[in-house]
């Protein structure tokens, strides 16, 4: 049996970066001296006329960022999500938001599985803060096919996007003949009992929570949600109206991501019952990734038990 490939996000995304780059120059790219760790050197190295170090001040950078945008080039601006959505907030708010402004920002290094950088840089929040403004599209790439057909169809979309990338490698889920269209969920797995709705590292487990239930008689339905805002609110309704059962997983806080997404929907035109599987109301600390991950109950075997729990609070 071969091994399953993995690639880090935030490499599929400087990769597209400098492969897009190849082939368009309609854009520029900004990084507040994380280029090496966000994977935008790749571009730097390949394109160094269109690529600008903004340095350790990133609220500056979004304000640069928003500056050419509004000459009518399209920007890229990177840094960890930690200080892309969180330190700029206000500056990604009012400068591009706003005036509803081709911005992309390209935040790495999101949630739990930064792992040895501590609690400090595990932003499990972004997707939270980003939701609240009006106008932005979020985008949490599942994988490197994912990722990369993400950041094209960014930079075709008109208005600001947030996409979130991970540290952490992770497996390889769809092939080249993959659709990728921003707003619509992805149906993976069919199912009928249960419906797993995932986003980023979390489809992984889904997949492998589907085969786990699939074992116990259980049919779940699997839908991978890569973009958290707009949300496709016709596939959710969707399977709740045919499973009558949700569940959400996410690497993120369970207040304010795709579990309030998918609730809030549902409570206002289905209500069924909604089961959340995220990061619960804490902070993180350092350590290797994938043992966080097991401390945080974010894996197969939690989305299982959150299955069940779902299905048993059916009426």
């Amino acid at each position: 049996m071969s091994e399953v490939r993995k690639v880090a996000t935030r490499v599929s995304y400087g990769n597209a970066l400098a492969e897009l780059g190849a082939k368009r120059d309609d854009f520029v790219v900004l990084d507040a001296d994380l280029a090496a760790a966000t994977q935008t050197g790749m571009f730097k190295k390949a394109f160094p006329e269109r690529f600008y170090d903004c340095g350790i001040a990133e609220q500056n950078m979004v304000g640069i960022a928003a500056g050419i945008a509004a000459t009518g080039k399209k920007v890229i601006c990177s840094s960890f999500a930690m200080f892309a959505a969180g330190r700029a907030y206000e500056q990604v708010r009012n400068s591009i938001g706003y005036p509803h402004l081709n911005v992309i920002i390209g935040a790495t290094h999101a949630g739990i599985s930064v792992g040895e950088d501590g609690a400090t840089h595990q932003c499990c929040e972004d997707i939270a803060l980003m939701r609240t403004i009006p106008g932005m599209t979020i985008i949490n790439p599942a994988d490197e096919t994912e990722a990369k057909m993400a950041v094209e169809a960014a930079l075709d979309h008109d208005g600001p996007v947030y996409m979130r990338f991970g540290r952490l490698a992770v497996p390889v889920i769809f092939g080249d003949d993959y659709k990728f269209e921003i707003g619509k969920g992805v149906e993976l797995k069919e199912g009928s009992d249960v419906t797993i709705i995932a986003t980023g590292l979390m489809v992984d487990e889904a997949m492998q929570a589907h085969e786990l239930l699939k074992a116990e008689g259980i049919s779940a339905r699997i839908i991978n949600m890569h973009t958290i805002k707009p949300l496709d609110k016709d596939i959710v309704l969707k399977a709740a109206k045919e499973t009558g059962a949700i569940v959400t997983a996410e690497e993120h806080s369970v207040i304010g991501g795709l579990g309030s997404a998918v609730a809030e929907a549902l409570a206002e035109e289905y209500p069924v019952p909604v089961v959340k599987l995220g990061v619960y109301d804490r902070f993180g600390y350092s350590g290797p990734a994938p043992k966080l991950l097991d401390e945080f109950g974010l894996r197969a075997v939690n989305i299982v038990e959150k299955a069940k729990k779902a299905i048993s609070m059916k009426k």
